[in-house]
């Protein structure tokens, strides 16, 4: 199963990386019907196609689908109030089938046929990653709503993605913050880490959550991983029990750590468990069971029973549409397509460089998720939410400022 698994992640970075290169020969070869400074509307065109490259299928559907759901949401009010300089949004959606390869050429389609202004990114920090030299190459202002990874805007030399942007905050934010929780509020001193080695993700919210930690003055008794599609996890589990932690940290995605929770559970240990917003479907609910969830927490960006008049006005709003309380991912779609918006305006020009001029100088911007300004790598300087499950419900715990 392992050797599977790497030939297939070596397949779809393959891949990938083979459409990005095509994509950018063809593009220095022939850049007919492509604006050397981005996708602009024309003068005479009634509409602004936003794009979205999104999960619509495959293991991370979940997360995709709710992102375009709350990007919806948005367009539709958008219009409703007359749209931007009186033209109206068109969202033009694309299935990136929650695969790296299918992201790259999402984006390529969007930025080459569609001829989008701007793109909501993929859900995951990997499948925008993927996207990255796409945006920068078309000078598409790309904006992903959750890739929490540092390096979805910043390259491992330090350069900035400079067309890239997000209106989530970022991993090390969610492992302090979770560190803090566990150390300052639960009293917890000896904890233990169970992460996926098999995402950046999760090993980057695994770490910044181990060095708070010890910062705080914790100890981490045991520190385990496990691998994407592993379903039994009771030896690693066991392993973890026998060092006695008082609480666990689990950053991962919902599909997994619905099992680790149940089974978790079911081995006796009664420890808190902490994730981050990897958890937030509610496909984790239906995998862990309601009872097995109680006494586990997760960061995340926001919350449905925050009493804010705004956010419950957002609550509202989408409950009429969907028949469901929306989740932090229909919020951060939400928010994505309004911080689109407000750069679009304050531009008063659908150029991409003068788009993304806008987006950089972003301040103050009071939105669902938070009122957050950009910051020199292209995050959002924001607040985060942390939620407890109860009953298979989560609720409002506490709101942390950066």
């Amino acid at each position: 199963m392992a050797e599977k698994r790497k030939l297939k992640r070596f397949a779809s970075v393959f891949l990938a990386s083979s459409l990005i290169v095509g994509a950018l020969a063809a593009c220095s070869s022939n850049e007919q019907g492509t604006s050397s400074t981005g996708n602009s509307s024309e003068e005479n065109s009634d509409v602004i196609k936003i794009g979205a490259n999104l999960e619509l299928s495959g293991s991370v559907a979940s997360y995709g689908s709710s992102i375009g759901q709350g990007a919806e949401l948005a367009v539709e009010e958008i219009n409703e109030a007359g749209g931007i300089d009186g033209k109206k949004i068109e969202l033009v959606k694309v299935d990136n089938k929650s695969d790296n390869a299918e992201a790259t050429n999402a984006a390529v389609k969007l930025a080459t046929q569609e001829k989008v202004v701007a793109m909501i990114a993929p859900a995951t920090s990997g499948n925008v990653i993927a996207t990255t030299q796409i945006a920068n190459k078309y000078k598409i202002p790309t904006v992903s709503a959750s890739g929490t990874a540092p390096n979805v805007t910043e390259n491992e030399d330090g350069s900035i993605n400079e067309f890239v942007f997000r209106t989530c905050f970022i991993d090390p934010f969610q492992g302090i913050v979770a560190a803090n929780f566990a150390t300052q509020e639960l009293g917890a001193k000896n904890v233990a880490i169970y992460a996926d080695n098999a995402s950046d993700y999760a090993k980057g919210l695994a770490a910044s959550f181990k060095e708070q930690i010890e910062a705080n003055g914790g100890t981490v008794v045991a520190e385990e991983a496990y691998v994407a599609d592993d379903t039994d996890f009771n030896s690693t589990l066991t392993r973890i029990k026998s060092a006695n932690p008082d609480f666990i940290f689990i950053p991962g995605y919902y599909e997994e750590v619905g099992l680790i929770v149940k089974q978790a559970r079911e081995l006796g240990i009664e420890a808190p468990l902490m994730g981050a917003d990897g958890w937030d479907s509610p496909t984790l609910v239906e995998l862990a069971g309601s009872e097995a969830l109680n006494n586990t927490f997760i960061t995340n960006h926001y919350s449905s029973q925050d009493p804010d008049e705004t956010i419950q006005g957002f609550v509202k709003a989408f409950e009429g549409k969907n028949n469901e309380s929306p989740n932090a991912f229909h919020a951060l779609g939400y928010d994505t397509v309004y911080f689109i918006k407000d750069a679009i305006e304050r531009a008063d020009s659908t150029d991409g460089e003068a788009i993304q001029k806008a987006l950089a100088e972003t301040k103050d911007l009071s939105l669902i998720t938070g009122t957050f300004s950009v910051d020199e790598k292209h995050n959002p300087v924001k607040s985060a939410t942390v939620l407890e499950y109860v009953d298979g419900e989560q609720k409002f715990n506490s709101k942390v400022n950066p």
